[in-house]
């Protein structure tokens, strides 16, 4: 394992990994076509990036509610381009608490307890 090979060498960086273990590793909780959206650096960022740069350019005209609208139509015309997620059908699973382990839906017997499987 990478703590036990590099410890020694970088303890610092390896007391870090550990602390983080689950958070950096929770990435496989969600199924594989998910992974190249998890990996995306910021999502809301480019999501307003339109609205972003129409409202510097009209900044300090008209009253709240009319930015307000004009918030919401740029973001309904950028929604246009939006691709669909990678996986869409499977939006559900994860939010319902079903769980992937290592990009493999966790099966469940009939009482909702997850199969146990021999490996």
């Amino acid at each position: 394992m990478f703590i036990d090979r590099y410890e020694a060498k970088c303890p610092k960086a390896t007391a870090c990994l550990a602390k983080d273990r689950e958070a950096l590793l929770a990435f496989y909780d969600f199924p594989a076509e998910h992974w190249l959206h998890l990996r995306t650096r910021n999502p809301i960022t480019s999501t307003f990036a339109t609205v972003r740069l129409r409202h510097r350019q009209t900044k300090g005209s008209g009253s709240r509610r009319a930015c307000l609208g004009m918030v919401f139509k740029l973001a309904l015309c950028a929604e246009r381009k939006w691709r669909r997620l990678n996986g869409y059908d499977q939006l559900l699973k994860p939010i319902e608490g079903r769980r992937f382990v290592d990009e493999i839906l966790e099966e469940r017997n009939a009482a909702g307890v997850p199969a146990k499987h021999n490996s």
